[in-house]
């Protein structure tokens, strides 16, 4: 997958946002981490959203085989860059939220958009791969599942009711990150695995590639929402 999507590239754009981060979140003002924050968001909403409303309707008007090449040489590029990105704007987007007092209690509103996330997302990826049966996954999920049954069990003492809009912030953050790594992370699997095979189907590269396309219209929206919600919270409006 790194060598098709460019070695250079790949690893460019998973360091750079992390060590971004950490410098943000370890040694940075509160304007860095803001800035590496709202950067993070504004390029993962801004690709999504061109994905859906200007690369999907281009490529729903070429024949599969043109569409399935482009996306042998798109999908590789982008398994490397959204996740990264992804993680770096939710991430950054809590901890700055700590940083500025504006989320407290933290540990248990944390432990629940975890394990909201993380669960629903593995058995979506299992029910993609047909995997639900296979020890392997199951041995995955069972561990994750006891570590987020851990977790909320070991913060459930300090829950106490947060702010309306980190509320709405995390269920938004939580569909976000279900659907990121839950469906789209797979499709792109999906299509790197159908592009390595003996005998690559079009057909199938180009069903997953404008599945994602389509679904990034609704990733699009969700993060437009999340949009709205900052600007509330930032000036204490909710």
């Amino acid at each position: 997958m790194g060598h098709r999507a460019n070695p250079a590239f790949a690893v460019g754009a998973v360091l750079v946002p992390i060590a971004a981060l950490v410098y943000a979140t370890q040694f940075g003002t509160l304007e860095h981490h803001t800035y590496v924050h709202v950067m993070a968001g504004v390029l993962w909403t801004g690709i999504d959203l061109f994905m859906a409303l200007v690369l999907g309707p281009v490529l729903g008007g070429l024949e599969t085989s043109e569409r399935a090449s482009v996306f042998e040489r798109f999908t590789p590029k982008m398994t490397f860059l959204m996740p990264t990105l992804a993680v770096v704007t939710i991430f950054g987007g809590i901890t700055l939220a700590i940083r500025m007092g504006m989320f407290a209690p933290a540990n248990p509103w944390i432990a629940l958009f975890s394990t909201a996330s993380v669960l629903p997302a593995l058995l979506l990826i299992g029910h993609q791969f047909d995997a639900l049966r296979d020890r392997r996954w199951l041995t995955v999920f069972g561990v994750a599942a006891v570590v987020h049954v851990a977790s909320l069990v070991t913060t459930l003492p300090e829950f106490e009711p947060t702010s309306p809009s980190i509320m709405v912030a995390l269920a938004i953050v939580t569909v976000l990150t279900v659907l990121g790594f839950g469906v789209l992370l797979p499709g792109e699997a999906r299509i790197y695995l159908e592009m390595v095979s003996a005998d690559p189907d079009p057909d199938v590269i180009s069903y997953y590639g404008m599945r994602n396309a389509k679904l990034s219209a609704v990733q699009g929206g969700f993060q437009l929402a999340i949009i709205v919600v900052m600007v509330y919270m930032r000036w204490g409006w909710v």
